[in-house]
């Protein structure tokens, strides 16, 4: 344990200096012994080659705090988002103004939680999955690690299969499978680059979406406004839920990410300041890119030219460039914009990949962040190309899938800040240096049984292509997400608060032990 903590802290700064003595594990294993040089060369060119060491108070320097708006308004204010808001019309068949208030009613709810978690980087300055050891243990951490690499992967997954489907669909002459590679080269340097390099992108990467949008608007609208008066059936209220889960469980899942990217920034402003920045970002740009690919998609039945670019609701890009058509070579041109900066969600996506890997085991922790990239890269673009020719039903399942799961994480490391670190920041209620301790850590064991509890009552109310529950086949539609958040809350609630009287009575009675051995010793040092 103590060699680990000293590994991390000699990768505890973003510039690795040349004249740094090597880890003696690293100096004993070869490989290791190698990628320690190069971490070293790359630090020279301003590549971070920082681990998972919660970064020092006095580390923590950053002040453009409007950083926090923009990597979320950026990472949401582009074509996936406005692809998950095509689901409604598409993949639930609800007409426009229904998808439309289930957006905003999800929105502006379900942003509350990435927003919340993401006051955890500055304060603590620790990454998302680094940060939940203080609910889940050392050990108990794995288990959401090991999951937010799956999602996370899939995430990539999606945003890839999107662009590549973009860049396509301006010429006939060029398929998926090329846009996917150039989306997955891009976010790739993005991501190498590290924190830095990375806010900097999403500060810009949003500007040709917002272009692109606002001329989708004004093309469209004539359209737009004559598919309000069209006559749609009634809704089920499964589709609506349904729907309403694949919203929330695409914001939701940001929550295992937003600390990553303020462990740089400066502690020295409110908590509600960062929350405020936070959610705003994420609720103008969900809000925005949700109704937008919700309006779309369900107009276009109606407009032949349109229709043929959705290709019957499998191409959300062919769909972009339908629509921007009318105005030719500048159609082209946001189009292929759009496609390339859907990077500025895979990047945050990727970055978080790689230090989540590394929370898995001590070991991986070894292994520099970059590597976790390159791998990451290595299974993304093949796995994109394939996944590419069932978008719809990939799409809704990964969504889904990472829902459940997140919303059961969200809710435990929630109650654990709110009830019983008394919603403080400080080093007493977060003794940081205890990061990589298992046995200084909390046991993990209320957030272990929580989840499991959380995932049993979920399962009932699952709809997917693969299994429906016995709730959801009476017509609920899938409400595990709310099901989960709701248990996960419960349970650890309890199963904490017992962990916790249990521990101070185990406490007091040592205590009145050793008074009574003390006691005992002294009467016999008397005779």
């Amino acid at each position: 344990m103590a060699d680990r903590t000293a590994l991390q802290s000699s990768q505890g700064s973003t510039e690795v200096s040349a004249n740094e003595p090597e880890n003696n594990v690293r100096a004993g294993f070869l490989p290791l012994r190698w990628l320690y040089r190069a971490s070293t060369f790359l630090a020279h060119y301003g590549i971070e080659t920082h681990g998972i060491a919660p970064i020092p108070r006095e580390e923590r320097l950053e002040k453009r705090w409007y950083q926090m708006f923009f990597v979320w308004f950026s990472a949401n204010m582009n074509i996936l988002s406005f692809s998950t808001g095509t689901i409604g019309p598409a993949f639930f068949s609800l007409g426009v103004r229904d998808s439309i208030i289930v957006i905003v009613v999800v929105d502006l709810l379900v942003c509350l939680i990435p927003a919340f978690f993401a006051v955890f980087g500055p304060k603590l300055g620790t990454r998302a999955m680094v940060q939940s050891r203080f609910s889940w243990g050392y050990y108990g951490a794995i288990i959401p690690s090991a999951l937010n690499v799956f999602s996370l992967q899939g995430f990539l997954i999606l945003n890839c299969i999107i662009g590549g489907q973009t860049i396509a669909s301006v010429n006939s002459h060029l398929d998926d499978t090329l846009g996917i590679v150039i989306i997955g080269i891009i976010s790739l340097v993005v991501t190498f680059f590290g924190y830095r390099f990375l806010h900097w992108y999403e500060s810009v990467a949003w500007i040709p979406n917002v272009i692109a949008f606002i001329v989708m608007l004004a093309l469209g609208y004539p359209h737009l406004r004559a598919n309000q008066s069209v006559s749609v059936p009634a809704p089920k209220a499964s589709s609506l839920l349904s729907f309403g889960s694949a919203v929330a469980a695409s914001m939701l899942s940001w929550c295992t990410i937003t600390p990553d990217y303020g462990v740089y920034h400066s502690p020295d402003i409110s908590s509600f300041r960062i929350f405020l920045y936070t959610y705003l970002g994420f609720l103008t740009a969900g809000l925005t890119a949700h109704t937008m690919g919700a309006a779309f998609a369900a107009a276009a039945p109606n407009v032949p030219a349109w229709n043929a670019g959705f290709q019957d609701s499998s191409s959300v890009g062919g769909l972009v460039y339908s629509v921007l058509t009318p105005v030719g070579g500048f159609g082209k041109l946001l189009t292929v914009l759009v496609a390339l900066s859907v990077p500025s969600a895979c990047a945050p996506c990727m970055y978080t990949f790689s230090t989540s890997f590394m929370v898995i085991a001590g070991w991986f922790a070894l292994v520099p962040r970059w590597v976790y990239i390159l791998i990451s890269e290595g299974v993304l673009i093949p796995v994109a190309i394939i996944g590419a020719k069932t978008f719809y039903t990939t799409f809704v399942d990964i969504l889904d899938i990472i829902g459940y799961w997140s919303a059961a994480f969200a809710a435990i490391v929630l109650i654990e800040h709110v009830l019983f670190r008394r919603a403080s920041f400080t080093e007493d209620v977060y003794p940081i240096t205890t990061w990589d301790s298992a046995r200084l850590l909390p046991t993990g064991i209320p957030a272990i049984f929580a989840f499991f509890c959380a995932c049993g009552a979920l399962v009932p109310f699952m709809s997917q292509a693969w299994y429906v529950g016995p709730v959801a086949q009476d017509g609920s539609g899938d409400c595990g997400i709310y099901v989960g958040f709701v248990v996960g809350a419960l349970t650890y609630a309890v199963f904490r608060g017992v962990e916790c009287w249990y521990m101070k009575k185990r406490r007091i009675s040592d205590g009145r032990g050793e008074e009574e051995e003390g006691v005992k010793e002294t009467k016999l040092m008397r005779t």
